[in-house]
């Protein structure tokens, strides 16, 4: 199935490509590429505006996922019974977030990638509770984004 990949700003320039075939790699590699996935690049404001909505945290932010399934077990795909159910979500990146929280020797498009896998997760029913959670989980010591979230 696709992966839709939008950029909705103009705050951070922005190659899709690179992106693109990295979120490929990993759809692969976690089984999930007969599923559809939408990623959106959004800015500040657009990331601050959807937190504070649905999530009531008026500061922008470096993710943020809304599944397709409700409900999904962590480790398990969803089991769809029709084709128009093959979908993950939505993943909205707040790609001027993240640029601003990249240190020097930091690249762009790795932290994207992580950031958007660490979305993917998200969809896939894996949680965390904490800022401290996320840091101590998902991230190689190497990489230091924060989610204001």
């Amino acid at each position: 199935m696709s992966l839709v990949l939008r950029n909705l700003q103009r705050a951070v320039p922005i190659r899709r490509v690179p992106l693109r075939k990295r979120m490929e790699i990993v759809r692969s590699t976690l089984g999930v590429q007969k599923f559809d996935l939408g990623i959106i690049c959004v800015d500040n404001k657009s990331i601050q505006h959807i937190n504070r909505v649905y999530r009531e945290k008026n500061i922008p932010t470096d993710v943020l996922s809304f599944p397709f399934h409700e409900n999904i077990k962590a480790g398990e795909l969803p089991q769809p019974d029709f084709q128009d159910d093959y979908n993950l979500g939505d993943i909205f990146l707040g790609v001027e977030y993240i640029f601003q929280q990249c240190k020097g020797d930091e690249d762009y498009y790795d932290i994207l990638t992580v950031t958007a896998t660490h979305g993917l997760c998200h969809l896939l029913g894996f949680t965390h509770s904490t800022e401290a959670e996320w840091q101590k989980a998902a991230r190689p010591p190497a990489f230091h984004v924060h989610s204001a979230g």
